[in-house]
């Protein structure tokens, strides 16, 4: 059955298992629910389960609800009820707003009401520099624009106002020439309340008020859109009194007091690499454990409702809404009218073709589709749901919202404890378009429909949660050997963010394929710089899923789409993989990256059948390295963010672990000629290198800018893979040079800025032979996660100097925290 009653035990083993080894609980900077994939993606932004709407990776809202009736009395222990604001200018979000704009800079007045902008570009919608920005928009070019907009209000406003604004990136605002809002360097990725200046305020009066804007875009796309809202009302809300909440590899526990009953919640979703069928599955459970705390017995009912914002892109899109039976299940499933399926890409977007699926056991639980405030007041007045499904069958999202509900009569709940479950799914239909063949996710590989793997979900409920709870202490057990608490802890925030930035699909020839969103990077899809920093997590625990990240790029070369001798950077922008759609050639780091790969690929298996798979394009990319590799021209590497960059060190030392790699393969596959070959062509490399590199008690950013210095975190591949290129008292003096430039939060990039990248930082920590310089270099970056002010899914580019984001979230590269797991895995292991 959906709905069981599991064993105290069972749930109280996952609770301690949870916080194994955790002398400091960490405080993530968002806290995942339900991480499926990409599109699937729903975090809690805060402390509290209750403090906000729970939104999508993106921040855009995707509300899951939850109240706990004890005695006639409800609390609200998950996500807040939307609460529309009052507008008082409406946004595009529901109307296109009009604008003038400009992309050159205007004379210092351009804020002022009396200014003249007749002549400034005239446009509706948001404004944005993407080509394919959904709804109404139109287009600025360049980096800057300035707008104003003309507002008409029928009285002159009271109360606490707000701006109601979506900028990416930097942003000023002025109401009548007044200083209303600033904020850089910042970005918004949803429509967001931000406060007004008081004296900006008091500027607005009856009739026409002018709103100036100057949007300054730092990278990735650039959106601007902004209205005016009125004071919210007063928030009247029963919370429950959250207690504890605890973060382990795929589970996230809250336990709660509401009133004389204590509830447990806890969010499981299955990512256990060992098991494709389960890992691709797109279904997770929220489990429930109510039980008195006061000795006695209490009537207590459980309301979880989901909404069709986990269905859409934008706020108004019409939506349709279904209930069916899956025996033994009742399934409650909204989509799009629209369904159109795979037409929508790009970074900041989120899914709006396929079906969300709410499943409860039809015998234990009452499953409703209504509007929403009349469900909850239903529940909160009586306990149960009305009695029949919302007589419409489709509207506008955001018109009168229904909501995918369900009650749970727990009856007379005392100390026994009382458990159960929901499952929450998603079916995309098709989940990547491959070369022009639109691909199924891997469960739909044999033809399984939703409603089968639904069923098929339940059926495994038991099984799968206590393999995740013995996942989970087998993880924390062996990552905290390896590298400590702390490090344990970051390694289980990482886990399902890394793997759920990825969708499993079945190839055309039926072999899996795994591909990677650069989630608010650029979108992209299979890109190489994204899989070389997230591959420690899935060398560790399932080779196959690296190879389903390589295998496109491969196909890429080898089915002659592309014809450079260096690795593509990508193969196209999510989730079409079309080809590479990135602007510019990252030719050293692409095929230094594939290179070794291919070869940690062997150490892990113990053999070089997949580089011999692919030995042709292995071997161009080697000749490429071999001609272009030791001093690299002005190029990109995969830190991109930092610019282009001449003769850099550290991607030469790419090159070259990429050239010995090369040889390792050659050797695995019997030819030691050429194996011997590459090991002295890059042995001969390394000691060209440190000439070059010297600059006295370290080693140089670039060859040519002596009295600077960055992480040579590729260097750590030279330790793991035991290629012995490199001396290892350059490791030791880069470890010794680089504990006197710790910042609070981190160790920066390099001598250029202060901001970092945190998956870097690992990998620079584990070239460190000395565990206590290992925790030297890693608990800043812990710092920086449990301290942030930023409250996003994991950021892994960072100011380490005020632990804040400076941009990237959500993204799989925290797949490289597992490095130093790696690392003592790969010793293990024999040298072949």
């Amino acid at each position: 059955m959906l709905l069981k009653r599991i064993s105290t035990q069972l749930w109280l083993a996952a609770t301690l298992l949870a916080g194994t080894a955790q002398a400091q609980q960490l405080r993530a900077p968002a806290y995942p629910l339900v991480t499926i994939d990409p599109y699937t993606s729903v975090w809690s932004f805060g402390d509290q389960l209750y403090g906000q709407p729970t939104k999508h990776w993106t921040g855009r809202t995707q509300g899951l609800l939850g109240y706990l009736r004890v005695d006639g009395k409800t609390y609200n222990f998950l996500g807040k009820p939307d609460t529309p604001p009052t507008m008082l200018a409406a946004s595009s979000e529901t109307q296109p707003a009009t604008y003038r704009y400009t992309n050159t800079a205007p004379p210092s007045d351009w804020q002022k009401p009396a200014f003249n902008a007749t002549t400034w570009t005239t446009g509706k919608g948001l404004l944005t520099t993407e080509d394919n920005a959904p709804g109404v928009h139109s287009k600025w070019k360049g980096d800057d624009v300035w707008v104003r907009r003309t507002i008409e209000l029928k009285e002159a406003p009271k109360g606490s106002l707000s701006l109601y604004m979506l900028h990416d990136d930097d942003v000023d605002v002025y109401l009548n020439g007044e200083p209303a809002f600033a904020c850089a360097p910042c970005f918004s990725a949803e429509y967001q309340e931000f406060p007004i200046a008081a004296k900006a305020a008091a500027t607005l009066h009856k009739g026409q008020n002018i709103i100036a804007l100057h949007c300054k875009n730092t990278g990735g796309p650039g959106l601007l859109d902004v209205g005016l809202v009125g004071p919210k009302p007063t928030d009247t809300r029963l919370t429950a009194t959250q207690k504890a909440v605890r973060l382990t590899a795929t589970q996230t526990s809250y336990q709660f007091a509401c009133g004389p009953v204590q509830l447990d919640v806890t969010f499981t979703s299955p990512l256990l690499l060992d098991d494709l069928a389960v890992l691709s599955r797109p279904a997770s459970y929220i489990t429930f454990r109510t039980q008195a705390t006061d000795g006695k017995t209490h009537d207590v009912q459980l309301y979880m409702g989901a909404s069709p914002q986990l269905a859409i892109n934008t706020p108004g899109q019409v939506v349709e809404w279904q209930r069916s039976t899956a025996d033994p299940l009742t399934l409650l499933r909204t989509g799009t009218k629209a369904q159109n399926v795979l037409g929508t890409k790009g970074d900041n977007v989120r899914i709006d073709w396929g079906y969300a699926y709410v499943g409860v056991d039809s015998k234990a639980a009452t499953a409703r589709l209504s509007e929403a405030k009349v469900s909850r007041a239903a529940f909160q007045q009586t306990g149960a749901l009305p009695k029949n499904d919302d007589a419409q069958t489709s509207r506008a999202a955001n018109d009168r919202p229904v909501e995918l509900a369900a009650v749970f009569n727990l009856g007379k709940v005392g100390q026994s404890s009382v458990n159960q479950h929901i499952i929450l799914g998603y079916d995309d239909v098709y989940s990547v378009e491959y070369f022009g063949q639109k691909l199924r996710a891997w469960w739909r590989k044999d033809g399984t429909t939703a409603e089968q793997m639904l069923q098929a979900a339940e059926r495994d409920y038991d099984r799968v949660v206590a393999a995740c709870t013995k996942f989970d202490a087998d993880m924390a057990q062996e990552a905290q050997a390896a590298g400590g608490s702390q490090y344990a802890q970051l390694c289980a925030l990482a886990y399902r963010q890394a793997i759920a930035a990825h969708k499993l699909v079945a190839g055309p020839d039926g072999k899996p394929l795994f591909f990677s969103k650069e989630n608010f990077s650029n979108g992209s899809i299979g890109t190489v710089d994204i899989t070389y920093p997230s591959a420690p997590l899935f060398l560790r625990y399932n080779p196959t899923l690296l190879k389903g990240m390589m295998d496109p790029i491969f196909y890429y070369t080898e089915s002659g789409k592309w014809t450079k001798p260096f690795a593509a950077h990508d193969v196209g922008t999510y989730p079409l993989a079309s080809g590479q759609t990135y602007g510019e050639d990252m030719p050293v780091e692409e095929s230094g990256n594939m290179l070794i790969l291919a070869a940690a690929i062997a150490a892990a298996e113990g053999n070089a059948n997949y580089a011999k798979q692919h030995w042709p394009a292995l071997t161009t990319w080697a000749q490429y390295l071999q001609k272009a590799g030791l001093d690299p021209e002005n190029q990109l590497c995969t830190d991109d963010f930092a610019g282009h960059l001449a003769h850099n060190a550290n991607l030469s030392v790419k090159a070259i672990l990429g050239l010995a790699s090369y040889g390792r393969l050659a050797g695995m596959q019997g030819d030691n000629a050429t194996a011997a070959t590459y090991q002295k062509l890059a042995k001969d490399m390394a000691q060209q290198w440190i000439q070059m590199a010297k600059d006295g008690d370290h080693y140089s950013l670039t060859f040519d800018q002596k009295g600077t210095w960055s992480q040579k975190y590729n260097l750590v591949w030279d330790k793991l893979l035991r290629l012995d290129i490199f001396p290892a008292d350059i490791a030791a003096t880069e470890i010794k040079y680089y504990l006197t430039k710790q910042q609070p939060y981190g160790l920066p990039l390099d001598s250029r800025k202060t901001y970092s990248k945190s998956d870097w930082i690992l990998w620079t920590a584990t070239l460190a032979d000395s565990p206590a310089d290992f925790q030297k270099i890693i608990q800043p970056v812990y710092r920086y996660v449990n301290e942030t002010s930023d409250r996003i899914p994991l950021s892994d580019w960072h100011e380490t100097t005020d632990g804040k984001s400076v941009g990237f979230r959500a993204r799989s590269v925290v797949g490289g925290y597992f490095i130093k797991m790696l690392e003592k895995d790969l010793a293990r292991k024999p040298l072949k």
